[in-house]
């Protein structure tokens, strides 16, 4: 698995499902074998972090740090309110507060936790910062925040949504650690198939010798893939694994 999520939050749906499996989380800052233990950890500096925290708050943007000691937020409430506001647009039928408690469940999966001031975190050498998200409603602000912070060369900027910037540092992506991984287990990039759907997923898409988007991946996720599978919701995952082992679908020449 390959996640911009926390460890914490990846492997919650492996575990319902009964499946052990590496996994590449917070968009390729951290690395586990199938047994949880951590092979590779690439942080932010506080100088990069501070700067993140800058950008995100000149445009007022409610933002999450991920880190050794788990996520924090200052403000909860902010984006529960957001959420439920996108949430909401894109599902007119279903109930304000059943939308309200999914949200809220996020913050169980993601272990979440409030803080007065982010310094705290920064200036404990202690902890490491591995990826920060922001999130909001106007798409301006968000590319006001990336504009602020492109020319930072220790920051990789990406997105997993529309609605929202994830920010790691310059190494720390899902095509270098794939690479990473597959170097060690003695394996070809060339014999690696990738499958995914939104942006923090381009660099894995790139370097993989196979590429897959799903049917409701981004427009530009597609264009650099060389198949598209069925949605999430039509088991597009599996679709896609079954029909390159029958050698039904094969490598497009760019």
């Amino acid at each position: 698995m390959a996640t911009g999520r926390s460890y914490e939050a990846a492997i919650k749906p492996l575990i319902k499902a009964g499946l052990t499996c590496p996994i590449i989380c917070l968009n390729g800052a951290q690395i586990h074998r199938k047994n949880g233990e951590i092979i590779r950890n690439i942080s932010l500096n506080k100088e990069a972090c501070q700067k993140i925290e800058l950008a995100c708050t000149s445009e007022s943007s409610y933002f999450e740090i991920f880190t050794s000691a788990g996520g924090f937020s200052v403000n909860r409430d902010a984006f529960i309110h957001i959420l439920v506001d996108v949430m909401k647009a894109h599902y007119p039928d279903v109930e304000t507060n059943v939308i309200k408690e999914k949200v809220q469940q996020r913050f169980q999966d993601e272990m979440i936790q409030t803080v007065d001031d982010f310094d705290d975190i920064f200036n404990n050498n202690d902890i490491e910062v591995y990826k920060f998200l922001t999130f909001s409603l106007e798409e301006d602000a968000l590319q006001r925040i990336r504009e602020q912070l492109e020319g930072e060369r220790d920051i990789n900027i990406t997105s997993s949504g529309h609605m929202n910037l994830e920010f790691n540092h310059r190494d720390a992506n899902k095509g270098a650690a794939l690479a990473f991984y597959s170097s060690i287990q003695g394996i070809e990039l060339e014999d690696v198939m990738a499958i995914g759907d939104h942006f923090n997923d381009y660099s894995m898409l790139e370097v993989a010798g196979f590429s897959v988007a799903m049917e409701n991946a981004a427009p530009g996720i597609k264009e650099v893939c060389d198949f598209t599978t069925k949605k999430n919701s039509e088991h597009g995952v599996a679709f896609a694994i079954e029909e390159v082992l029958q050698g039904r679908i094969k490598k497009m020449v760019r």
